[in-house]
């Protein structure tokens, strides 16, 4: 059933979601605000309640079919339930078990793909969220850099993580104030902040504090503030050679990014090398999944490489998300799918 109605025609609405309704008082009893993550409760009067998806649409709990345009926030490239990703999984776990606290083929296949689009990534360390993969690229750039501070912009999202969960503090001092209760000050002033493509902001505050700056980290295209993309020379020849300038790494977060924008992700489309890359979304086919990715020398310092830099995780390259990943990856690979998402995004856009 597809029907339009007014978004101020709360009635009618009310009507067409009972169930979802009765589902959301329920769940308010037992989860905080009814749902596990904020953004799910920004629907009112409240959120609808997903039976199933395929392809482009979802189907509610209340019979209505409704069209996807968000599709899981990035990771449903191909939509609900596509068919080749669908048979991998199924013939991975019918074949004897989906967890082994053990190496299995399929994460390397999937990193030996993820080396072959990204020049700048010559390893991988798969995790289980974006925010995970940001926490162990930071990490991993103070390790480097033996440095404390990072620099990122206001607006751009890198995950729940206390480090980058800051917004723009002081105008004079650059330092970032948290923007979440439960972030220690002392943590905010570790983190710069400055604004998306304006070059003369960073440069400013790496004057004065780049030799303690570990990393400059960045949303390629800024996602989570409303689809931004970089001005001409913001990335590479901007941010790039500030980040040479002053010794810091450049930490690209191509979690949205990284095979949305084509099987090289940002780094391709705009032709700039990221010294730590962090992917996501795609790479797990709609599992949960992470990953950080760099040169040799750099993620070789990672436990347990005899590096200094740890992480760890019992689901780090889970069989399920390896396999969903991969097997989405080669249908990008091997069909036109980007070709007719660009069409369709742009007719979209223009009203066509």
């Amino acid at each position: 059933m597809i029907m339009k109605i007014k978004l101020n025609d709360i009635a009618t609405f009310k009507a067409l979601m009972s169930e979802s309704s009765r589902l959301y008082e329920e769940a308010q009893m037992v989860l905080v605000g009814g749902v596990n993550s904020p953004v799910r409760a920004a629907i009112r009067p409240y959120p609808f309640f997903v039976r199933e998806g395929k392809g482009p649409y979802l189907f509610t709990v209340d019979g209505q079919r409704l069209i996807d345009y968000v599709l899981g926030y990035g990771p449903l490239i191909l939509g609900h339930a596509p068919e080749p990703v669908v048979k991998r999984i199924v013939d991975y776990v019918s074949r004897g078990g989906w967890l082994y606290g053990a190496p299995t083929e399929i994460e390397v296949a999937l990193a030996k793909k993820i080396v072959s689009h990204f020049a700048s990534i010559r390893k991988v360390r798969f995790v289980n969220s974006g925010g995970e993969a940001v926490a162990t690229a930071i990490r991993l750039a103070r390790g480097y850099t033996k440095r404390r501070k990072i620099l990122k912009f206001e607006g751009c999202y890198h995950g729940a993580v206390d480090y980058v969960l800051v917004k723009a503090g002081s105008a004079a001092a650059h330092f970032g104030a948290p923007s979440s209760a439960g972030v220690p000050d002392d943590v905010a002033k570790l983190t710069l902040v400055a604004r998306y493509n304006d070059l003369d902001s960073v440069e400013r505050i790496m004057r004065s504090e780049g030799n303690d700056v570990a990393a400059i980290i960045v949303e390629p295209v800024m996602a989570n503030y409303g689809v931004i993309p970089p001005r001409d020379g913001f990335l590479k020849g901007g941010l790039r050679e500030i980040a040479d300038k002053y010794g810091a790494l450049l930490i690209l977060d191509e979690v949205v990014t990284g095979y949305r924008l084509g099987l090289g992700g940002a780094q391709r489309y705009y032709g700039v090398s990221a010294d730590i890359t962090t992917l996501g979304k795609i790479i797990g086919g709609g599992f949960p999944v992470g990953a950080v990715g760099a040169r040799g020398e750099i993620m070789d310092l990672l436990s347990p490489r005899g590096g200094p830099v740890f992480n760890a995780g019992t689901f780090n390259g889970h069989p399920i998300s390896m396999i969903a990943g991969l097997a989405t990856i080669e249908v990008l690979e091997t069909t036109n799918a980007y070709d007719i998402a660009i069409s369709a995004s742009r007719k979209l856009a223009e009203g066509a």
